[in-house]
């Protein structure tokens, strides 16, 4: 982490405390945001821009809820995708996901069950007692973009199952908890793996969060592991936290025929949660709140 009287990032040649440290009076916004998109491509995002984000997300947010509702023993998880199509289509939205990539993802959300890390393509397979199952959801709403992913568990499910969804949802919470003004990207990793090591759960690094907001992928890249992302967060941020947990090793392989299905390498059971957030003046704002 960066200390007080180390040089500040910015190569200004000044020291952090007498530079872009938090506590300093903001700059102006156009200025930074000039900067932070010359220096890491990252857009601030304008009143105006974040209020579109905001309803992008809320909505995201509440698709979710139903859909996550909707997810019970015997329902297929193309049942559920049909249904996201559906909410969206009623809303005047577009499910973001949708032929997004190469190829071409085939369905509107990502339905990723017990060993599938993410990216789970919606099929004809019913749920049974014992899933636990990731719904992605991302809506694209007058042009901006929204997203967020919660668990389900059906039936009685595991300890271990159990344990990997409870702790990738500390993770997420615990890493939102620090974002302010001034705290480095790298904090988030270590905060995230820190509290999964504790447990005994791994975290993912082939896989990261991301600038959302305009579009759906953006800078910077939010890494859930350590990392040395020297990337200090300032006001007008939009980015997701989607740490993705697993049970046994990190490592996880691409199904070779789909092209996107990840599944842990050793077939044990992941988790994740994810929430886009707004980094504020004070802190933070979490968008993706039903």
């Amino acid at each position: 982490m960066i200390a007080r009287n180390d040089p500040c990032w910015c190569g200004s040649g000044k020291k952090w405390k007498k530079c872009h440290h938090p506590f300093l009076p903001p700059q102006n916004f156009e200025s930074l945001k000039k900067e932070y998109f010359k220096k890491y491509q990252i857009v601030l995002k304008t009143p105006e821009q974040i209020q579109g984000i905001q309803r992008a997300s809320k909505l995201a947010a509440n698709i979710l809820k139903k859909v996550c509702a909707k997810a019970k023993e015997g329902v297929t998880t193309l049942e559920l995708d049909d249904y996201a199509m559906e909410l969206h289509k009623e809303a005047g939205a577009i499910p973001a996901a949708l032929g997004y990539g190469h190829p071409p993802f085939p369905k509107g959300i990502c339905t990723s069950l017990n060993e599938v890390i993410c990216h789970g393509i919606p099929g004809n397979r019913p749920l049974v007692s014992g899933d636990i199952m990731n719904i992605d959801v991302t809506s694209i709403l007058d042009g901006y973009y929204g997203d967020c992913s919660a668990m389900v568990c059906i039936g009685e499910i595991s300890e271990e199952k159990q344990k990997v969804v409870d702790v990738s949802y500390e993770c997420l919470m615990r890493a939102i908890k620090i974002l302010k003004p001034g705290i480095l990207i790298s904090e988030i990793g270590q905060v995230i793996e820190d509290y999964a090591s504790s447990e005994g759960c791994s975290v993912v690094n082939q896989f990261v969060a991301h600038g959302v907001g305009i579009d759906f992928h953006e800078a910077p890249q939010i890494p859930h592991c350590y990392n040395k992302m020297a990337i200090p967060l300032t006001a007008g941020m939009t980015f997701t936290i989607e740490p993705m947990i697993n049970a046994g090793v990190r490592e996880g392989e691409i199904d070779p025929k789909d092209q996107w299905t990840a599944r842990t390498l050793d077939g044990k059971p992941s988790a994740q949660w994810e929430h886009t957030l707004l980094i504020t003046d004070e802190g933070y704002e979490i968008l993706t709140l039903p």
